[in-house]
């Protein structure tokens, strides 16, 4: 399976709903850097000589809320699509051109929703 040029970042605090997300999103042919918290997030996203795709990130960071940390990111990087993962369902508010997902959420309906933010990846 061909690989997208750029990766995705994912930021999740919680090391398991991470490693699975990441895991899915490897299986369905995407390079994937992850974050713990927004400050590694931010490290990242400052470094303009890595290329990214899409900022994924949950709601609920300890360190900082996934909607600020997606307004720094765009002040950094204005075009990055960005697809918040939340816990609170469809009732969470999203800045306009931005996305969200509800977890827990299936394989599938991760897939469509990147799928439907990037081109898909051709295989």
């Amino acid at each position: 399976m061909a690989q997208t040029p750029q990766p995705l970042l994912v930021v999740e605090d919680d090391a398991i709903v991470r490693m699975l997300t990441v895991e899915v999103l490897v299986e369905l042919g995407y390079q994937v850097l992850e974050a713990a918290d927004a400050q590694a997030a931010l490290k990242t996203l400052k470094d303009l000589q890595q290329p990214l795709a899409l900022l994924m990130t949950d709601v609920g960071l300890p360190d900082m809320d996934g909607k600020a940390l997606a307004v720094e990111a765009r002040k950094l990087r204005p075009a990055l699509p960005v697809l918040f993962a939340s816990g609170y369902g469809d009732n969470l508010e999203v800045p306009a051109g931005m996305h969200q997902i509800a977890k827990p959420f299936s394989i599938d309906q991760l897939r469509d929703t990147v799928q439907g933010i990037l081109p898909a990846v051709q295989g």
